[in-house]
């Protein structure tokens, strides 16, 4: 396996769809002419031109087998360390009948015709659907090319289809004594009609033997061995590199830059200011980085220089005081309440997060008379050359993304920002740049997941049953910026996902969300925005009305949960493997949450010990999982660990805060990451399922919190509302 190619485009000229979609030998998909795509794990991913197109063939746009029999699968979502690029070749492999290794990948290029999310509607990775969206349309992908390559074989042996096989990128006839190859055949399957992918047969289930074991990933090696290329390790003939200070209010602009001072340092180009920043265009990041340095930049802070956390908060305590969009209404939650034996409310909010992707924003472009070239890291590659072409006046098909590995998206990489900015800098420099973003300007210049503010209530019966709950969310709307036609009569359906429809039997149930914008802070997708607050606030609301009516945490929930099998089974494996009951010493607790997010169901067990000085360790999280078939177990099970602790860093830690317009955290040393000894033992229990798949990617970040502060409450019989978890609130009274 090898690199990727990056001085090879991935967009070309328009062309029709016919000359489009073509190729060499068998080409399940297209030969993108005048350019290339770039191979992930390809030895040598070459040219495909107009001189080497052989035949038409068109059914879709995900596979090319050449003469020599490799097998490509052009990957429509990009691999931030999710594990896609592993999970959708087996997809393919499975129908298409060879084995894993005998596949290659090439990043697709923006094209929302072909490979546009079935989830999200454009060709975008997030939102935990790769494998759900594409579950269905790569396994036909497949089987359309191995019913092509039988019928090839079986009308070179003059004998019927049904009477061969194949197996492992060979067909065999009957008799298995003739054998010809994907290689051999693939010159004579581009000439046979093409059957319509709704059409094939696809295997059942039982006689899979690929989907369902687990496999070693793809990009393992090259990321062990350095091989692996990312936006930011992009090299070009004669490219420099630019250094950015970006206002630290948003809103503002430069006020003044000392580009004389700036221009001494060795090794500096030239000093390029636009509106929101200056960038210092040098012959390496360390000289542009010194010449940032020098420049002395004042700014105009703009109208968001007094803006303040505090400031915030107030407001969002204030407008949850007034009714919202309705996300739900069932029964007369207000009636129940006002004649319920008790009555329990509470508060609960979370703070913005950054993402903090361990590979920085960065973004290379090299801008021309009439094209522009970009080598990024993108989640969105059709929206990011969207966004490009306006900025530019280009039309799309001039705007060239030569996609990557990306070192960490978590949504960060959903947006374009990053990449407009270095398209802005880049009109103003003679060749290729690359626009690299301190560490500092990455967190302090983020698009953070919103502050939520939420009023929970509810009433309880005599027997300690819910007959009422309320819960009202109040916070930002991505939507609402983000797709604003989905933002429809105030609600954002982001906002109050696993809160409007949480998994329990509640017979008066009202949701409602309350929009109020921060001023001056940009909000985003983060890894799960709504269900990461929202599976929160309902578990842990939960949580305290098993106590109120002072029964066990998870006796309660299966209570609640007797018309819900699968979410009442997840709670039941995970509640067994974690020993739920069994005594643990003092100062130590068990906590549990549910939830059904993202297609999946899923519940988690954590044990906690907390000191007499208020610190939280966290020892041990059980999972019970049901996310329908599995295609990787081994990718799952490192998903739920790579998420937990992604949620458990959030939880314990994760805080951004305004004060005077500036975010203050800057660093790793104030924006804390898990530290590898507060790591707990993660262990993942999957139910077998016959049920499509779900996702898993942002399930454990959003499950977690509520399971460790529930574990708090049970260890300290305090409770916690807020997040981060605080120290000081824990400190033992003793």
């Amino acid at each position: 396996m090898d690199t990727l190619n990056l001085d090879a485009p991935t967009s070309g000229p328009s062309t029709s769809r016919r000359t489009f979609l073509k190729g060499g030998g068998l080409l399940l998909g297209f030969a993108l002419l005048g350019g290339m795509t770039t191979s992930v794990f390809a030895a040598n991913a070459a040219q495909v031109t107009e001189d080497e197109v052989k035949a038409p063939f068109a059914p879709n746009g995900f596979i090319r087998i050449d003469p020599k029999g490799t097998v490509t699968l052009v990957m429509p979502m990009v691999e931030m360390g999710q594990g896609t690029y592993t999970s959708l070749a087996m997809l393919l492999a499975e129908e298409l009948e060879v084995d894993l290794d005998q596949v290659q990948v090439q990043h697709a290029p923006p094209n929302d015709a072909l490979y546009a999310n079935s989830i999200l509607h454009i060709q975008s990775t997030g939102l935990s659907s790769s494998v759900r969206a594409f579950w269905t349309p790569l396994r036909q992908a497949g089987a359309v090319g191995r019913t092509l390559l039988i019928a090839a074989a079986a009308k070179q042996w003059g004998v019927e289809p049904g009477t061969c096989k194949a197996a492992h990128g060979v067909v065999t006839d009957g008799s298995g004594s003739k054998h010809l190859s994907y290689g051999e055949l693939a010159e004579a399957a581009s000439k046979l009609p093409v059957p319509a992918a709704d059409s094939v047969k696809l295997k059942e289930p039982k006689d899979f033997t690929l989907i369902g074991t687990p496999a070693k990933r793809l990009d393992t090696p090259m990321k062990v061995d350095g091989r692996a290329i990312y936006g930011i390790d992009t090299k070009l003939p004669g490219m420099k590199v630019a250094a950015i200070a970006i206002s630290p209010v948003l809103g503002g602009k430069v006020k003044t830059v000392d580009e004389k001072a700036a221009l001494a340092v060795k090794g500096v180009h030239q000093v390029v200011k636009i509106d929101e920043a200056v960038a210092v265009v040098a012959d390496h990041l360390g000289a542009a980085k010194k010449g940032l340095e020098a420049a002395a930049i004042e700014w105009d802070d703009g109208p968001h220089a007094t803006v303040n956390s505090a400031d915030i908060i107030k407001e969002l305590e204030e407008k949850s005081k007034q009714p919202g969009a309705v996300a739900r209404n069932e029964g007369d939650a207000e009636k129940a309440l006002g004649s319920a034996a008790q009555r329990i409310d509470a508060i609960y909010q979370v703070p913005f997060l950054a993402h903090a992707t361990m590979e920085p924003m960065n973004c290379t472009v090299h801008m021309q008379k009439d094209s522009c070239d970009i080598w990024v890291g993108t989640q969105v590659p059709t929206l990011t050359q969207m966004f490009v072409a306006g900025v530019t006046g280009f039309p799309k098909e001039a705007i060239r993304i030569h996609n990557h590995l990306l070192g960490g998206g978590f949504g960060r990489r959903l947006e374009p920002d990053g990449t407009v900015l270095a398209v802005k800098i880049a009109k103003h420099v003679d060749g290729p740049v690359k626009v690299v973003w301190s560490r500092e300007e990455d967190i302090q210049h983020d698009m953070y997941r919103p502050y939520y503010y939420d009023r929970m209530s509810a009433g309880l019966d005599a027997d300690g049953k819910p007959v009422a709950w309320t819960h009202r969310i109040a916070g930002s709307s991505i939507f609402a910026r983000y797709v604003p036609q989905l933002f429809v009569n105030g609600l954002d359906p982001d906002a109050v996902e696993a809160a409007a429809e949480p998994p329990y039997a509640l017979p008066n149930i009202h949701v409602d969300y309350v929009q109020v914008e921060p001023p001056g802070v940009p909000t985003a997708f983060w890894r799960g925005v709504g269900p990461t607050h929202n599976v929160f606030v309902v578990e842990s609301f939960m949580d305290e009305l098993a106590h109120a009516a002072k029964q066990d945490p998870v006796a309660y929930r299966k209570a609640l949960l007797t018309n819900n099998p699968r979410a009442l089974g997840v709670l039941t494996l995970a509640a067994e493997k974690a020993g739920w009951g069994t005594p643990l010493p003092d100062g130590q607790g068990r906590g549990v949450s549910v939830a059904f997010i993202f297609g999946s169901y899923v519940a988690q067990v954590a044990e906690v010990e907390v000191g007499t000085d208020g610190a939280v360790k966290v020892n041990r999280i059980v999972c019970g999982l049901d996310c329908g078939m599995s295609v990787n177990p081994d990718t799952i099970e490192a998903q739920i660990e790579g998420g937990s602790i992604f949620g458990l860093t959030a939880a314990l830690h994760g805080a951004i805060t305004i004060k005077d317009g500036r975010v203050e955290q800057s660093n790793f040393d104030n924006y804390l990451p898990m530290r590898i000894d507060e790591v707990p033992v993660i262990e993942t229990h999957l139910i077998k399922s016959s049920e499509a798949p779900g996702g898993i990617g942002e399930v454990p970040t959003s499950i977690v919190s509520a399971a460790v502060t529930n574990a708090i409450f049970a260890a300290t019989g305090k409770r916690v509302r807020t997040l981060p978890v605080d120290p000081e609130m824990l400190k033992s009274s003793s």
